[in-house]
């Protein structure tokens, strides 16, 4: 690996609350759980989805060896409510978390909830955040490290939250589990300096069951690749950028087969929401190029928007021996991984809220269909659409209800409502109900 360029060594140095894994006294034996997870990454934009020039052979060998999800939503199709949803299997407004957090934002997630890390930990786990946070960081009660995580190394929130594409006067730097130091002036290095970090605390885990949350800042514009990856890919400098994250990804998965831990570790692989297009003009500066964003693949929309493009997104499961191979599967979200994971590592779902999310464990392991037969779509404080099965409703501000067939269209560019009243009906029933429940809005 070809080193970083940021000037302190200390950012490869494994921290305190790493040291003496590998001699700890090995529990009763509990699956570890890896999510690797991009940033703005497209339905679109990996080999095995279908993109005709970026090469992802890691990621589509993942694939090929597990499950593939074609309808995958993540819990939002903006960064800090589908990271909310992710990691506390609860719709971003009904956890509190509708939309994003920036630099001088005070808060964040409300304490009040339950994360992933917070409920394996009482198991044994060692639980470890990589990369971008962006659930709030001021005060310190909001960071990773208090929140279940025993240790953390990355970014606040977006790589792109500096001049000069936000005004604000804070740096953005890096950050070890509780202190900021090191200012980030140079991103090239930040995926392969989260990949080390990755694969150290693979190897420090030894014998001791985990949790890695590996939240990378690509491809979210300013995108950028190291020097050794420029250039090779046809798709340009994004297409450079994704194949970095094949490379990552690729590299965790050698650290746990040398260490013999794949069968014991579900990797999950996807994205916090689709491409980002129609860029706002504070964006075009400082090299940011249009076509700087991914692809979506046919599917309408973009990061933003409760269009399909904006929150489903590729989605890959991985653990030899549990997830069957060459499986292909329709419908589950971030907001499955929490009851998933909790189910697999034995743990206890709080029973004061309720949840979102379904366990997956059957469909994974045994092939059953997926149990999420429903997803609702959020934006900010608004629900804005609903799918059940093939059918999907979507009523967005300042627009009459549409009815999409998505087995039929995926691109959602027939609306059927008149053909179909009654689906429709039915449907906006049940988004008027739900919003009720949530305490959403609705355009309705």
């Amino acid at each position: 690996m070809s080193s970083h360029t940021f000037s302190r060594r200390q950012w490869l140095a494994a921290p305190a609350a790493l040291a003496g894994l590998a001699s700890a006294q090995r529990p009763e034996r509990r699956p570890n759980f890896v999510i690797l997870f991009a940033d703005d990454l497209g339905w679109g934009d990996l080999g095995c989805y279908g993109h005709p020039l970026v090469r992802t052979p890691n990621l589509d060998r993942l694939a090929a060896e597990g499950a593939r999800f074609t309808s995958f939503y993540a819990a939002a199709p903006v960064c800090t409510p589908s990271r909310a949803g992710l990691l506390t299997g609860r719709y971003p407004i009904r956890a509190g978390q509708p939309g994003n957090t920036g630099p001088d934002t005070v808060g964040g997630l409300p304490l009040s909830e339950v994360l992933l890390p917070q409920l394996l930990k009482p198991l044994g786990y060692r639980t470890m955040a990589i990369g971008k946070w962006h659930l709030g960081f001021q005060p310190d009660e909001y960071l990773p490290v208090r929140r279940g995580f025993d240790a953390w190394l990355g970014l606040p929130y977006s790589n792109d939250m500096i001049p000069p594409w936000v005004k604000t006067e804070r740096p953005l730097r890096l950050y070890r589990d509780a202190e900021p130091a090191e200012e980030v002036r140079d991103q090239q290095e930040l995926t392969p300096l989260y990949t080390e970090e990755a694969v150290k605390f693979i190897r420090a885990c030894r014998g001791r069951p985990f949790f890695l949350y590996v939240a990378y800042a690509m491809p979210h514009l300013p995108v950028s690749a190291p020097p050794r990856m420029q250039g090779r890919s046809r798709a340009g400098l994004y297409g450079d950028v994704i194949e970095t994250l094949d490379w990552s990804a690729g590299e965790i998965r050698r650290a746990l087969e040398e260490e013999g831990l794949a069968r014991d570790t579900l990797l999950v692989f996807t994205s916090d929401n689709g491409p980002w297009h129609d860029l706002p003009p504070r964006m075009l500066a400082g090299g940011v190029e249009p076509w700087h964003t991914g692809s979506a693949g046919p599917l309408r929309g973009a990061k933003g928007t409760t269009w399909e493009g904006g929150p489903r997104v590729p989605a890959i499961f991985w653990r030899p021996g549990f997830v069957r191979p060459q499986t292909v599967f329709d419908m589950a979200s971030t907001l499955d991984l929490l009851p998933t994971f909790a189910a697999m590592a034995g743990a206890s779902l709080p029973q004061d809220r309720a949840l979102d999310g379904f366990d997956l464990r059957a469909t994974l392991g045994r092939g059953e269909p997926s149990p999420r037969k429903e997803f609702f779509y959020c934006l900010d404080k608004r629900l804005e659409g609903v799918r059940q099965g093939p059918w999907k409703l979507r009523h967005a501000p300042g627009g009459a209800p549409e009815l999409f067939h998505l087995e039929r269209d995926p691109s959602e560019r027939y609306n059927v409502r008149d053909r179909e009243p009654e689906v429709a009906a039915r449907l906006a029933a049940r988004l008027r109900q739900f919003a009720r429940e949530i305490g959403a809005e609705t355009a309705g």
